[in-house]
């Protein structure tokens, strides 16, 4: 199973505010669809505050194992799974018969899954000082970055940004 990271950033590293995405890139969202759906097969881990971000036609995310990280054991919601560690997350994916398992967020999640992923999808938004929860540091030195797509700002991008993967050394 492929074990994949997104995320959208500011310049300085910000990937929300107040609970909330800071801009509006519409690009990035039919990407992010695209990519955490797959063939219908995928699961998507974020936490619970993410989760809780969700706009409520998109809760949970349809075609995908939504896996939601919360350290109350009497949370759950429909349509969430929820694991308490990174090692249930995955085994729940697995289990799942997931092809591919993305962690979307947040900070901490990400965090926690930083040394078990193989790639890690940015965009980076071409703006600063958006946000207040930032994207963990990293060390970029053990990665390979490989640009894939720019994109302007337009009535459906509010920034420009660039889309880029990277993979592990």
């Amino acid at each position: 199973m492929k074990m994949a990271m997104i995320v959208a950033m500011d310049e300085d590293g910000n990937i929300g505010s107040s609970g909330k995405l800071p801009w509006r890139l519409r690009s990035d969202m039919v990407r992010f669809k695209r990519l955490t759906e797959g063939d219908g097969f995928n699961s998507v881990i974020m936490g619970r505050k993410t989760w809780d971000s969700l706009p409520a036609d998109f809760t949970p995310l349809p075609d995908r194992t939504n896996i939601v990280m919360s350290r109350d054991t009497n949370w759950n919601a429909d349509g969430a799974v929820t694991a308490l560690y990174v090692g249930r997350a995955i085994e729940i994916a697995f289990s799942e018969g997931s092809d591919e398992c993305w962690v979307i967020g947040g900070s901490q999640i990400y965090e926690m899954f930083l040394e078990r992923v193989d790639e890690i999808h940015v965009t980076k938004v071409h703006v600063g000082g958006s946000g207040d929860v930032a994207f963990p540091k990293w060390d970029r030195s053990k990665w390979s970055e490989e640009v894939i797509e720019r994109t302007s700002e337009d009535n459906h991008n509010e920034h420009p940004s660039t889309y880029s993967v990277w993979t592990k050394d």
